[in-house]
């Protein structure tokens, strides 16, 4: 349906939705209005009847109620005044036990008057809905009005009995009359509309071919049609449409020179990257592919995914399930199919699915796929490269200590000797305190000097893959004793069922057990030592927490040195190890602590391939 024959369609709907609203507005307020005027005059006509009643009967008192009843002259007028409207059907005089004593229908005179519902909640309660129920009801349906008392002796009422289906006899004329009027102006709206529409929209056509132009890339300015000044609406339009056009045609050159850009920046990359469009044809693909595929990047320009990766090889293979089920991979090790010989690339590639704008558990429909392949040699290559210069730097921190527990020592045998050699030059031979004082020193620096050593000692790891919740629940169970002797319950919480590590398991146990025995000497009054676990991409991730003072800003760049401690009988070396064995581990560790509050560890290593 074109956009013409749409505009048309919901003027159209628009036009006989005003109309119809309109009509309706109108039908029902002519029904409030006849409910109204039936009341009203039902009311009226009660009023009259009670009158004539009272009279009869006020002329005529010395005769028996029966006698006045039976009056013909008196039915008559209860006749007349009934037959005033047409939606009254009777009117009739009983007595408290609702038996009739005279009706205007002679033949219900000594009957009991069955009850009837009242008509007045019908006229100002119910809606327009239910209003239009009790006229189209079908069968016979009564209400009265509320009864009139003639008096206290006797004790007399008038009831006015009222039929609804005779007000729809009265207000049919008026609902044939409006709903002629809705059609008549439904048909009037709908010509007007297509009139309208036939004239509006022919200039909306000329910028109509001025789009279809500027999607070709032909921008040829639209000339102002005759009669038009060339400050009108359509004037304006076509000039946007043609800005429009204009911008659309620099945006394309900006976007080929940023994929040249692009281009020539993955040329120098290692890796290999495709990216493919929502119809999964090949869009792009980097300078590396020739390495990975043994196939040059040119061939390869508009191919589908299955071309470019065959679903028979295992690399296509992945692919074509990481697309199907909507799921990324993540550095997959995958084996490459059979190169030329004249190829030289790697055996075994590193695999990465990136779905664009796709839904988790759904086919893709976003806007494609980028794949990436990664030589994992090389990638471990940097890997240990990172890892030395971590190490070194792990080092460097971690023997910060040791100068300071170096130079005091020093500092002593320096003074005591410069002592020794003033006693000497005055003749005092009596240097025994100060080569006592030396000796001491120097044995104190012995001892720093062989912890060193033995602290960078190289240490000989027996690797196994360890699951993460068992290594924490060990660790939980080594820390429970002496927890519950110093009052301090323990929570866990491991969110990594499937999880495995590939760790020294007692070594590690060791590294973690110095957090835990620091976390229980900072709260000497009990508390809480949490454990957690959880997995995030590649990572495992242990967190200590304790609920004790914290640490003090000033003293955070110094935990994990070697000899800092800030405990009276602290050795200075637990934290130094847990940080040499996590670096040992390829892992990293790291707090964050509030004053007050307590201080949380978390220690990350990477999960067992």
């Amino acid at each position: 349906m074109t956009l013409q024959a749409k505009l048309t369609l919901g003027s159209v709907v628009l036009a006989s939705l005003m109309v119809g609203l309109v009509s309706f507005v109108e039908l029902d307020n002519e029904i409030e209005r006849q409910f109204e005027t039936t009341r009203e005059r039902a009311d009226n006509l009660k009023s009259v009847a009670t009158k004539l009643v009272r009279q009869s009967l006020n002329r005529q008192r010395s005769l028996p109620l029966s006698d006045v009843f039976s009056d013909p002259d008196l039915q008559s007028l209860l006749v007349e005044v009934m037959t005033a409207s047409q939606a009254i059907v009777e009117i009739a005089v009983v007595d408290p036990k609702n038996k009739i004593l005279l009706d205007s229908d002679r033949d219900r005179v000594g009957v009991t008057a069955p009850p009837v519902p009242d008509f007045g909640p019908v006229v100002s309660s119910f809606n327009w809905y239910q209003k239009l129920r009790v006229l189209l009801r079908s069968g016979t349906h009564y209400y009265q009005l509320p009864e009139s008392k003639l008096g206290p002796d006797p004790l007399l009422y008038v009831r006015v009995i009222i039929e609804p289906a005779l007000i729809r006899k009265a207000i049919g004329p008026d609902l044939q009359n409006t709903a002629g009027v809705a059609v008549i102006s439904v048909l009037g709206a709908v010509l007007v509309t297509f009139l309208f529409s036939a004239v509006a929209f022919r200039p909306l056509g000329r910028i109509g071919r001025m789009l279809d132009l500027a999607a070709k890339g032909e921008y040829e300015p639209e000339e102002a049609a005759p009669g038009k000044s060339a400050g009108d609406e359509l004037s304006v339009m076509a000039s946007k449409v043609t800005l429009l056009g204009q911008r659309l045609r620099g945006a394309q050159f900006e976007v080929s020179d940023l994929r040249g850009n692009i281009d020539r920046l993955l040329q120098d990359l290692e890796d290999a990257v495709f990216i493919f469009n929502r119809e999964m044809l090949l869009v792009f693909a980097s300078g590396s592919v020739e390495k990975f595929l043994g196939t040059a990047r040119s061939s390869l320009a508009g191919k589908s995914m299955a071309a470019v990766f065959p679903s028979y090889t295992t690399l296509g293979l992945l692919i074509a399930q990481a697309v199907e089920t909507g799921h990324p991979v993540r550095n997959r090790r995958v084996p490459l199919p059979p190169r030329p010989e004249t190829v030289s690339g790697p055996p075994v590639v590193s695999l990465s699915v990136d779905i664009l704008e796709g839904s988790p558990g759904t086919a893709v429909t976003g806007a494609g796929l980028l794949v990436r392949l990664r030589d994992p040699e090389a990638q471990r290559k940097i890997g240990r490269e990172l890892q030395t210069a971590d190490r070194l730097a792990a080092i460097s921190r971690v023997s910060g200590g040791v100068a300071h527990e170096v130079k005091n020592p020093l500092n002593a045998i320096l003074l005591h000797v410069e002592v020794a050699r003033s006693k000497l030059a005055r003749g005092d031979t009596d240097v025994a305190p100060q080569m006592e004082i030396v000796s001491r020193e120097i044995l104190r620096l012995d001892r720093v000097v062989k912890t060193f050593l033995d602290f960078s000692r190289p240490v000989e790891l027996h690797f196994a893959a360890v699951p993460l919740n068992e290594l924490v629940a060990e660790i939980v169970d080594l820390a429970r004793p002496q927890a519950e002797f110093s009052k301090i319950r323990i929570s866990v919480h491991q969110d990594a069922d499937t999880g495995e590590v590939r760790v020294d398991r007692d070594l590690l146990k060791q590294a973690f057990l110095n957090v835990v025995v620091n976390a229980i000497e900072a709260m000497p009054e009990g508390g809480e030592l949490r454990f957690e676990s959880s997995i995030r991409a590649d990572t495992a991730e242990i967190r200590i927490s304790d609920t004790g003072p914290g640490i003090a800003p000033d003293l955070r760049e110094k935990i994990f040195r070697l000899y800092f401690s800030t405990k009276k009988e602290g050795s200075g070396i637990g934290l130094a190890m847990t940080f040499r064995i996590v670096q040992l581990h390829d892992g990293t560790i790291d707090f964050t602590s509030e004053p007050g509050r307590g201080t949380t560890f978390s220690i990350r290593l990477p999960i067992a391939v």
